[in-house]
This record gives C-alpha cells, sequence and structure tokens, in this order.
C-alpha cells in the first residue's frame, strides 16, 4: 500500500530526445550502472542452478524441476568436442525452447576451456569464440533471455596466464561478429580467481565491449572459505559497481569446504546473482555436489535442502523475468478499444516511463496501478507516451491502462505490465 501512496502524486512528463550521439538501447539483457537488467530496465538478479545438460541431454524434465524449485535461471554447460561431447545446433535449440516454456533466463556455457594450461585436453579461449560463432544462428533474437558465458574456468590456478588480453579479444570478436546477447566471463584459476587476475583487471575487460554488456563470473568453492574471503571478494565488485555473478558454488567442496552461508547472504543482501552446481548426476564421488538424488526433483539432498529452501536460498524472494509476465503481447482478439502494446522503459529506483498504441483522436487514458485484485488510479492523460514518479526503489510494480472515446464509454482494461525499480 505504501508505494501505490507514493504512486498517487506522480508527475507526467513527455520524453526528452535522446542526446546526440547516445547509444541505442539493448533489445533484450543488459548492464545498467554495475547491475544486469531487462529490456524494459527492470533489475534481474539470478536466483538459479547449473544443470550438467553435456552429460545427461535426456533430462529435460529438469527444466520444469527446476523451475517448480522457485529458479529464475538456469546455466548450461555447452561441449565444445574438445574436452566434451560437442552439443549439436539441434540440441542448443532445445534448450533455449524449453528454458522460455519453462519461463526461465538461460545462460549457456562453453565448458571445453575449463583449466586450460593445466587440463591437457581442455582447449582456448579462441577456440570457444568459433565455437559461438558457429551457433549463432541458434541464440540470434534471443538476447531477451539468453546469456552467452564465453568460456568457463578458462586457466588453471596461477597469475601469469593471459587472460586480460585473450577474454578482452573475445568479447571484441563476438561483439564484431554481431552477437547483442549480454557476454559473461569467467575469472581464471578453474574459475575462483586465486590470484585475483579477474579482480584486479575487471575495468581493462569491461572496457573491450563496445556495448558495455559484459558480466563476470566467479565460481565459489575452495578457495572461499569463511566469510572474510568471500565479503572481501564480492565487494570489491559492488563497491565500484563491476557486474558480477556467482556462477556456481556448493556447500562441500574437494578442495576446501566453501562457506555457503556467507555467499548467499552477501549475494541476498547485495541483490547478487548466483547459481548452485549443481541440479543433479555429479560423478559417485561427488555426489555431495547433487541438489536432488537421481535427477527425482522429490529427492532433495542436503545441499539440495540448504540451497532450495534454507536461508537466502532460492525460494527466498526470487523474482521472475519481467519478461515471462509482460503484457506487450496481446492476443490479436482484444476487445475493440482496448489499450494495446503496453510497455515499460526507463526504469529509475522512482520513475517508469509507459507508452502503449495511441488511440482515435480524442481517446483519453486512465493509467491504474494493480495491487492484487484492487487497483489505485494514477492519472488521466490524452496522451499515449507518460513518465510515472514517486516510485521506490527495489520496488515491483504492476501497471495497466483503460482507454475513454468521445462518447465516454470505458474500454476492458489493458493487459499488465510490470517493472521492478532498482535500489535507490
Amino acid at each position: 500500500m505504501l508505494a501505490l501512496a507514493l504512486l498517487a502524486a506522480a508527475a507526467i512528463l513527455l520524453p526528452e530526445p535522446a542526446p546526440a550521439g547516445a547509444a541505442e538501447p539493448s533489445d533484450g539483457l543488459r548492464v545498467r550502472d554495475g547491475r544486469l537488467v531487462e529490456a524494459n530496465g527492470s533489475d534481474l538478479v539470478l536466483h538459479g542452478v547449473n544443470h550438467d545438460f553435456i552429460w545427461y541431454p535426456d533430462k529435460n524434465a529438469s527444466f520444469a524441476a527446476i523451475k517448480a524449485a522457485g529458479a529464475n535461471s538456469v546455466r548450461v554447460p555447452l561441449g565444445m568436442g574438445h574436452q566434451f561431447r560437442r552439443t549439436k545446433p539441434e540440441e542448443i535449440r532445445t534448450i533455449v525452447t524449453l528454458c522460455r516454456r519453462q519461463r526461465l533466463v538461460c545462460i549457456l556455457d562453453a565448458h571445453d576451456t575449463t583449466g586450460w594450461g593445466q587440463d591437457k585436453k581442455a582447449t582456448t579461449i579462441a577456440e570457444a569464440v568459433r565455437f559461438w560463432k558457429s551457433v549463432r544462428p541458434e541464440l540470434a533474437g534471443q538476447e531477451d533471455h539468453i546469456i552467452i558465458n564465453i568460456a568457463n574456468e578458462p586457466f588453471g590456478v596461477g597469475g601469469d596466464w593471459p587472460w586480460v588480453a585473450q577474454t578482452s579479444d573475445a568479447i571484441r570478436a563476438l561483439r564484431a561478429a554481431g552477437f547483442r546477447h549480454t557476454l559473461m566471463v569467467d575469472g581464471p584459476g578453474w574459475g575462483q580467481d586465486e590470484a585475483f587476475v579477474m579482480r584486479d583487471n575487471a575495468e581493462r575487460v569491461r572496457a573491450a565491449d563496445p556495448t558495455g554488456n559484459t558480466v563476470f563470473d566467479i565460481h565459489m568453492y575452495g578457495e572461499f572459505d569463511n566469510a572474510a574471503k568471500v565479503n572481501s571478494y564480492l565487494t570489491s565488485f559492488t563497491r565500484r559497481k563491476l557486474p558480477l555473478i556467482i556462477g556456481e558454488f556448493s556447500g562441500e567442496h574437494e578442495w576446501g569446504d566453501p562457506d555457503e552461508d556467507a555467499i548467499m547472504a552477501y549475494a541476498e543482501g547485495h541483490d547478487l546473482g548466483y547459481l548452485g552446481w549443481s541440479w543433479s548426476g555429479n560423478e559417485k564421488a561427488y555426489s555431495y555436489l547433487d541438489l536432488v538424488q537421481d535427477f527425482d526433483p522429490a529427492s532433495r539432498t542436503a545441499w539440495g535442502k540448504r540451497f532450495l529452501t534454507g536461508p537466502n536460498g532460492i525460494a527466498t524472494g526470487t523474482r521472475e523475468a519481467t519478461l515471462f509476465r509482460n503484457g506487450t503481447a496481446e492476443a490479436p482478439t482484444a476487445p475493440r478499444g482496448t489499450p494495446v502494446r503496453l510497455r515499460v522503459a526507463d526504469v529509475t529506483s522512482n520513475s517508469v516511463r509507459l507508452t502503449w498504441k495511441r488511440g482515435s483522436s480524442g481517446t483519453t487514458y486512465s493509467v491504474v496501478a494493480l495491487s492484487g485484485a484492487s487497483e489505485s488510479p494514477m492519472l488521466t492523460t490524452s496522451h499515449a507516451d507518460v513518465t510515472l514518479r514517486g516510485l521506490t526503489g527495489s520496488t515491483e510494480y504492476t501497471f495497466a491502462v483503460y482507454a475513454r472515446g468521445l462518447l465516454g464509454t470505458r474500454s476492458p482494461r489493458s493487459a499488465p505490465v510490470y517493472a521492478v525499480t532498482p535500489p535507490a
């Protein structure tokens, strides 16, 4: 009710023209002010699970089970034909379809780069770029819910790997090839960045992306065995407003005991995305990494119970991407006169812009905020492009519009749209 009360004082402003030379906004996921946001500007915090598709391509019921467990995202390793069987284009199409059907944001990672320089079967970041180029037809047009994780854990331990140069080259190459997706880059040191190469050079790598649409990915296992280490590393990114996701972590590990409580508490407290490793199917010696036993969602392991329903787990406050709840794609059978193509744009911590298709001359519009079954009148206008102010940061809003013609008859309510304001 507080949010609706604040909205009642909203101001209406016509949109100002973009400054000359301003970059066109992405039509998919993008980075804004150190945060991952959707195309409509809504803040997106990924809470999800890794699913081992390259080893279990027949366990596709897992996508629905992961969604049912409360996740809003899934990270899926793909094989390149070096360490692992090459994932076929039709399999990638299946993954993309399943993610969309289950309303999951999907992170796809090229997995064969794992531990390059120490694992003899691993391949290079440059090979990962060639792989992505080869499967671009399967990914183009999916920028609103697909993130490309360029190379999984691309180097072994040590601080003398050419991570900065090769990662920067990969970003530039993918942009030159036409990729508009959000890109994700892993740290070296088997993803744990134990020598702080990624931490200390993140700005240089970010600068390599002409679109600024790159996020960093840290994997937190044995190197992060206490809260001080966890908090120090994550704070180094949040303080500099560098976008970071914890793409893998677990409750146990053979090379040290991760502090999962500290990882999840920091992520929840600072709205950082995190994804646990992994749904099911790890080798018997590493079965402690499974969230469920034998892909049975009803048989959760100790790690699964901790991660899914424990303190700061994904069952706590995970928001589905607004993409999957957005009302911009109404059916062509909408009653005559109903406002259509309602869209959200330019979301800030205290304002949001709404646009819709203008009706006939003389039509006026009533904008309402929805809260459950109740409506709160916001404003009446003759414009089809307005900005609402007086919003609260870190809050999800739902809006809809009525139209009223010259004869005074009010239309049915439009399909709703959603916006999640970023922190103030």
